[in-house]
């Protein structure tokens, strides 16, 4: 028993005199958007890794998704009334069939909707980018120190922000 104690105590007091622990968070480097591309530090940041640099900033995240999400729909509207467009000029061109017809406007209302929508994700961009930066500036470094201290109080471990 007493050979027990006497480890613990051994082991407690070489911690006593044991460095600290100091964590450091290394700063994150702001982002520019140009032309419909993410910049770091003037590299190319494909958008796949872009989700998870805005990981960090939550409202930045959410606003990256709408704009991905808009892009989406969008690009889908974009495509199927554009198809529904020259489906109906092709057969129109190439048969005796009367042009145009309501395929013909039901694509041009698709293209009608997709440009404001298209729109509205560049804008969506440009606030995530513009927030996520914002959050860089707002945040401090925080230092933490972590001791273990003996003494004839007794046993702790000190903590420091």
């Amino acid at each position: 028993m007493k050979n027990i104690l006497f480890t613990i105590t051994l082991l407690i007091g070489f911690t006593g005199f044991s460095q600290g622990l100091t964590l450091k968070k290394e700063p994150s480097k702001e982002v520019k958007l140009e032309n419909g591309r993410f910049y770091i530090d003037g590299a190319n940041i494909p958008s796949y890794q872009m989700k998870k640099i805005f990981a960090s900033n939550l409202h930045s995240l959410k606003l990256y998704r709408q704009a991905k999400s808009k892009e989406t729909l969008g690009g889908a509207l974009l495509g199927i009334g554009g198809t529904m467009t020259v489906v109906d000029l092709t057969i129109g061109l190439f048969s005796d069939a009367k042009y145009p017809t309501a395929l013909t406007y039901a694509g041009l209302g698709m293209v009608a909707v997709s440009i404001p929508i298209l729109s509205g994700k560049s804008k969506k961009m440009k606030e995530a980018v513009s927030s996520y930066n914002e959050g860089l500036k707002n945040t401090t470094s925080i230092d933490f120190n972590l001791n273990g201290m003996v003494n004839q109080n007794g046993v702790g471990i000190q903590i420091q922000f």
